[in-house]
């Protein structure tokens, strides 16, 4: 069955399913690398000081998917490239400003404001890991402001984290699709 892609982007509403075939967004890394990380810092920011052992574990985790996903923005499919997505900031300031005013434009990949989240958590996220793993080493052992260091990363991360949540709902709610979803299954409905 064909469809007017015209009537999509016109009325902004997702036609129902029969009349749609999804196309292919999300590849398996980067799906797994999500909802992995997502679960990863969560036991992470849990288990703190508690369960010692888990937490490392978990952060040291969380250091080299974030390293495997710097990799796969530049070798991995074109919607997991950073090129595809990372923007300037006047470009997400414009984007942002759009959202607000509900005529955002739809991306079948990440939006503006999404490429610099992307890019806010990997960085927060590394930060946090580094000196994770620098309180381990005989030189930073036990060192106050290091540990502290690592506990205000670990807590803007949290905040992006906040914002991220908002930002999928409103970006759903404003194109009608679940973005959610789609990072499951790794498809949305087309341009």
């Amino acid at each position: 069955m064909s469809t007017n892609h015209n009537d999509i982007k016109a009325g902004g509403a997702m036609p129902p399913a029969a009349v749609v075939a999804t196309v292919k967004v999300w590849d398996p890394f980067v799906r797994v690398f999500h909802w992995s990380l997502a679960s990863l810092f969560l036991i992470a920011y849990l288990t703190g000081d508690e369960i010692e052992k888990v937490h490392i574990a978990a952060g040291y985790t969380i250091g080299g998917l974030v390293i495997l996903r710097i990799v796969w923005g530049f070798v991995g499919p074109n919607h997991a490239r950073f090129v595809n997505f990372v923007r300037s900031p006047g470009v997400v300031m414009a984007y942002m400003r759009d959202v607000a005013l509900l005529r955002a434009r739809r991306y079948i990949g990440h939006n503006p404001a999404g490429g610099a989240m992307i890019v806010a958590l990997l960085v927060m996220l590394a930060a946090t890991a580094a000196t994770g793993f620098l309180i381990t080493t005989d030189a930073f052992w036990g060192i106050r402001w290091v540990k502290e260091v690592h506990e205000v990363f670990a807590n803007l991360t949290v905040g992006l984290v906040v914002l991220h949540v908002l930002g999928v709902v409103v970006a759903s709610f404003e194109h009608q699709e679940n973005l959610v979803t789609a990072m499951i299954t790794g498809r949305k409905w087309p341009m």
